[in-house]
C-alpha cells in the first residue's frame, strides 16, 4: 500500500469519527431543546400555546349560572384545564382577595366592590366592564299579592326581602328606592342576591328586589315584575386578572372567553345587558 493511500484512509477515518461526535452532540442538544419547550413549571401553557392547569374565579352570585356554563365550555375547548368558582356577595369576595385568598380572576357586580381590590393593588391590569344588570321584583309564583310597582312593596302586609346595602344588589335597591322617594322596611337583609331570591322561592317572603337575571334563572319558582325606577340603578360588572394568579395564561384565556361574542351570547341569554 502506498504512503499516499494510507494517508488518505487515515483522514477519512478521522472525518468519520468527527462526524459521529457532531451527530451525537446535535442529538443531545436537540433533546435539551425539546425539554425546554415542553417544560412549564407554572402549568399554565406550553410554548405550543396549549392551556392547562386550574384557575380559580371569584364571581358575584348573580353570575353563577352563566359562569358555570362558560366554565364547562372552556374546559371542553381546552382539555387539561379546570375552572373552579367561588360565588358570593362581591364585597365579601373582595375582602377575601385583599385578605390573601388564592384566586386568579375576580368578576364583581359593581365598580365600587372592584375598587376594594384595585385600591389594595391586588389586580393585574385595568378591570373591564363585561356586562350590566338591572333590578326586578321577584314575587311568589303567579304574583298572588298583585305587586305591580315598586311602591307596592311598601305595603306593611307584605314580607319583602332586600340584599344587604354593602353588596351591589342592595346598593342598587337603595338607589332605586331613593330615586323614587320611597321607604321600605324589609323583613331581612340578605348577604347576596341568591339568598334574597331564595327567601321567595322558599315562600319565606312575598317579594324581593333582585336582578332580572336571577328571576330568569329561577324559572317558574318565582314571578318577575319590572319597574321603571330600575333604570336609575343599573350595575356595571367589571372583571380583572388578579396579581397573585398562579396560572395567568389560562386565567387570561377565561377572561377572553367571557368578553368574546360567544361569552356575551351566554350572558345576554341569561338576561344581562351588554356593556
Amino acid at each position: 500500500m502506498t504512503r499516499s493511500v494510507r494517508r488518505t484512509r487515515r483522514m477519512m477515518q478521522a472525518a468519520g469519527v468527527g462526524a459521529a461526535a457532531l451527530l451525537a452532540l446535535t442529538a443531545c442538544s436537540s433533546s435539551d431543546d425539546d425539554s425546554a419547550v415542553t417544560s412549564d413549571p407554572s402549568g399554565s401553557a406550553s410554548a405550543s400555546g396549549k392551556l392547562s392547569g386550574e384557575v380559580t374565579v371569584f364571581a358575584a352570585a348573580s353570575l353563577k349560572e352563566s359562569f358555570e356554563t362558560l366554565g364547562k365550555e372552556f374546559e371542553k375547548a381546552h382539555p387539561g384545564t379546570k375552572v373552579t368558582f367561588s360565588f358570593g356577595g362581591s364585597d365579601a369576595l373582595a375582602a377575601s382577595i385583599t385578605g390573601g385568598a388564592p384566586a386568579d380572576v375576580f368578576a364583581s357586580a359593581s365598580p365600587k366592590t372592584m375598587k376594594i381590590v384595585t385600591e389594595a393593588g391586588d389586580n393585574a391590569g385595568e378591570p373591564a366592564t363585561f356586562v350590566r344588570n338591572q333590578l326586578e321584583i321577584a314575587t311568589l309564583p303567579g304574583n298572588p299579592d298583585k305587586v305591580a310597582s315598586l311602591k307596592d312593596l311598601t305595603d306593611s302586609d307584605l314580607k319583602v326581602v332586600l340584599c344587604d346595602k354593602t353588596v351591589p344588589c342592595g346598593a342598587a335597591a337603595e338607589k332605586a328606592l331613593t330615586a323614587s322617594k320611597l321607604k321600605l322596611t324589609p323583613v331581612s337583609y340578605e348577604e347576596d342576591v341568591k339568598s334574597a331570591l331564595n327567601k321567595v322561592v322558599l315562600k319565606e317572603a312575598d317579594a324581593a328586589l333582585v336582578y332580572k337575571t336571577d328571576v330568569r334563572a329561577a324559572g317558574d319558582k318565582v314571578a318577575g315584575v319590572e319597574f321603571p325606577e330600575s333604570a336609575d340603578a343599573i350595575n356595571d360588572y367589571p372583571i380583572t386578572l388578579l396579581k397573585e394568579s398562579k396560572n395567568t395564561a389560562t386565567a387570561k384565556a377565561f377572561i377572553a372567553l367571557v368578553q368574546s361574542a360567544e361569552g356575551q351570547k351566554v350572558l345576554t341569554s341569561a338576561g344581562f345587558l351588554k356593556p
